[in-house]
């Protein structure tokens, strides 16, 4: 599993970002995905990020990737609404 956290400044590229975020995984809060998948496909959504939307990114957006392994553990706090479903995070 991996989670995806985006800040991306422009409003087009963003939207456009996050639909193709969704087609592979749920929204935990905004601009945080997890992704639940088989290896290729983690690795399939790394290289079109680093290949195709890396290319059209600006000098102040961002992406980062979180690998998570099954010995991870989270703590949510807050009054936000919040996936049930087991997460596991570094």
């Amino acid at each position: 599993m991996i989670l995806i956290s985006y800040d991306i400044s422009s409003n087009k590229i963003r939207t456009r970002f996050n639909k193709y975020i969704r087609k592979y995984g749920h929204m935990l809060q905004y601009s945080v995905y997890e992704i639940s998948n088989s290896e290729g496909m983690l690795d399939k959504i790394m290289w079109d990020i680093e290949h195709r939307w890396e290319t059209i990114f600006d000098e102040s957006d961002s992406v980062i990737i979180i690998k998570t392994s099954k010995s991870c553990n989270i703590t949510k706090f807050g009054y936000a609404k919040h996936d049930e479903d087991d997460i596991i995070v570094i």
